[in-house]
């Protein structure tokens, strides 16, 4: 079975904290266990809510694939497992 988790990896930049506050989170969902794959595979995450990110990192814990997801096919099966759409941090004048 191919399995998910997430890693931790900022924000950590005190002037972007400072900016956006510190309910914010980012990283990566390593994968394991892909055929032929000797070594994890990694999606990058970008920021989303820490709540959110605190609910899809639970999820992710018991979430289990026989084919590897793509990013999109993970986030689209929480929401709709879940019923809720993850908050991500998108720049004010994007």
């Amino acid at each position: 079975m191919i399995t998910y988790s997430i890693n931790w990896m900022g924000p950590i930049n005190s002037d972007w904290i400072k900016e956006h506050g510190d309910c914010w989170a980012a990283g990566r969902i390593d994968i394991y266990g892909v055929p032929d794959e000797p070594y994890p595979i990694e999606y990058g995450l970008p920021p989303m809510h820490a709540e959110d990110w605190e609910d899809f990192s639970k999820w992710l814990d018991d979430f289990e694939t026989e084919r590897l997801f793509s990013f999109e096919d993970l986030i689209a099966q929480y929401e709709q497992e879940v019923g809720t759409v993850i908050r991500w941090w998108k720049e004010k004048n994007a």
